[in-house]
């Protein structure tokens, strides 16, 4: 048995799922304010009846990260930062306590300039008067040699936590490390007292199968190795959407999913059936970073977006001011608008009408006028964005979770919904989009059974440089020495091997150690007219996914 978890921005989902199906599934209101208590809340509710002991796997996908990011609730950071020629460091700077620590290492990986002892003391004198605790260091091409991060890394002995730049991700993006660096190290005390209730709570229920967190891209990592890299937990729920949308029907062609739900509508492509994906880094907070992960968009329109009067424009959403009235909510929201214009019968509809008729009464329009403007509205903000994301997508290259596609435009005819109110949307859509909606089976629970389904990802960049003889796997923290006639085949194979004994090492699954070389490459490196070595690169990953064991028995 397989249990997943989805806290939303509304509600907080869970499921159960064997060999045939979904058998048990539960949601509860998110507490945004202690999400153990709704997350309890819902293990609780899923697991009557069942015997905890049998779950064998728990995948949880959180808002946790996300919110402490734009609620600006993160703690504060220490950024100690090393930079070269090129890009000035100061431009890119991030938190209270950034410091420059004057130091060059060149992008062969070799040390121009040693690092200023007398600045890095100073800052570091800074940090421990006003009691930081938590540090991110980067230095600029620390995938090529991280002696400096690591210098810098062991003069902090007074810390809890340091983000260190080249283990997060082997990718060469100066700003984008400083950024994620930044994230990473200040959401970790947060994300690991979470981490440790989570923990509590499912032995506490006598469940005792390994706990794995979603990230970003729709893969999952186990919950001992997140604890480090929490930054990889930004944005898992629309991650949960697209893998759920996957496990749950056949998608084999150019098409969009919307996950409409009480606070905010997700939109994903898929282009020939594959997940589009973010191949450089996602945006927190109008920072790039190294946080691989699925192309998704989120607008501020869902079931409980509250429905406006100014003038004679009726507008809804952003803002989600609680339930909609017709579940003992203030305020009339989307599913009031639906209830009051006969779409849908959901719970008392008499309040839904009284709602909408003191909007009648204050502003002078006739209720169903309001009910049918609010909807029209939404639906028309969720076409627009649709449109202008299908755009975006045919400006720039596509890359999908498997592969780049050359040349590839998107043309979408098919919606897949899922959500809460998704069954109540649909012939709305349809007639707006003009376009087939499907809408699966579990549709309200699809994020949770994604979270559950998914399957662990890892990537990892090797790095060869035969005229140093170095060889270089940042996120591991390999630094070998190779011969000077190393090749791309040794290469591969090694970053094969590497790759295999990562996946053995965190516990996972055989059959789910599928690696797939995404980049591979050799070219030699001359000074005056010779040779003098090869420069080697490999990028392999094991792509998101669904978990071998449940590929087919979600489908429609």
């Amino acid at each position: 048995m397989y249990l997943g978890l989805d806290v939303g921005g509304t509600h907080t989902d869970a499921v159960i799922i064997d060999k045939s199906g979904v058998i048990a599934q539960t949601k509860v209101v998110t507490t945004h304010h202690n999400l153990l208590e709704c997350i309890n809340q819902a293990l609780q509710s899923v697991l009557t009846g069942i015997e905890p002991s049998h779950i064998k796997r728990v995948n949880l996908s959180t808002t946790l990260t996300t919110n402490a990011i734009i609620e600006n609730k993160c703690e504060e950071v220490g950024v100690f930062v090393s930079g070269g020629p090129g890009i000035n460091p100061l431009h890119h700077a991030i938190g209270n306590y950034f410091f420059l620590i004057d130091g060059q290492i060149d992008h062969r990986g070799t040390e121009i300039t040693l690092l200023n002892n007398s600045q890095l003391e100073k800052a570091i004198k800074k940090c421990r008067k006003k009691d930081i605790r938590v540090f991110a260091v980067v230095s600029k091409f620390s995938t090529r040699n991280p002696v400096h991060e690591q210098y810098i890394a062991q003069k902090l002995p007074q810390a809890d936590f340091i983000s260190v730049g080249h283990t997060l991700s082997g990718n060469l993006n100066f700003p984008r490390r400083i950024a994620t660096a930044y994230y990473n190290a200040a959401v970790w005390r947060l994300y690991n007292t979470f981490s440790h209730a989570i923990e509590e709570s499912l032995r506490e229920l006598g469940a005792i199968a390994p706990v794995n967190i979603l990230k970003a891209d729709g893969g999952t990592i186990p919950l001992p190795v997140s604890r480090t890299i929490p930054v990889e937990s930004i944005l898992s729920g629309p991650a949960a959407s697209v893998i759920g949308t996957m496990a749950l029907c056949n998608i084999t062609h150019d098409a969009v999913m919307l996950d409409i739900g009480g606070t905010s509508c997700d939109i994903a492509m898929f282009a020939d059936g594959a997940p589009l994906i973010e191949k450089d880094g996602i945006q927190v907070n109008g920072r790039n970073t190294l946080v691989r992960s699925l192309k998704t968009k989120s607008i501020g329109i869902g079931g409980d977006s509250a429905i406006q009067v100014e003038g004679i424009s009726v507008t809804a959403g952003p803002r989600r001011l609680g339930m909609s009235m017709a579940e003992g909510g203030s305020n009339p929201t989307i599913i009031d608008a639906l209830n009051v214009l006969g779409t849908i019968h959901f719970k008392d509809t008499s309040r839904s009408q009284e709602g909408l008729q003191a909007l009648e009464k204050k502003h002078g329009i006739q209720s169903q006028e309001i009910a049918q403007q609010a909807i029209t509205y939404a639906l028309d903000i969720i076409y627009n964005e649709v449109m202008a994301m299908i755009n975006e997508v045919n400006s720039r290259p596509v890359y999908t979770i498997h592969e780049f596609l050359k040349g590839k435009v998107l043309k979408p005819k098919t919606i897949y919904l899922i959500g809460g109110p998704a069954k109540t949307l649909v012939n709305n859509i349809a007639q707006r989009f003009g376009w087939n909606v499907i809408v699966p089976q579990h549709c309200e629970v699809a994020n949770a059974i994604g979270a559950a389904v998914a399957r662990t990802t890892v990537d990892i960049e090797l790095f060869a440089d035969t005229q140093r003889c170095r060889l270089l796997v940042p996120n591991l923290n390999v630094n070998i020495r190779i011969p000077h006639d190393y090749t791309l085949d040794n290469a591969i194979n090694d970053a094969t091997n590497y790759m295999m004994q990562y996946l053995e090492s965190i516990g996972v699954d055989e059959r789910e150690r599928e690696i797939e070389i995404l980049e591979a490459y050799s070219f030699n490196m001359v000074e005056g007219f010779e040779t003098t070595g090869k420069n080697i690169r490999v990028h392999c990953q094991v792509k998101p996914g669904i978990l071998h064991q449940c590929k087919d028995i979600l489908k429609l």
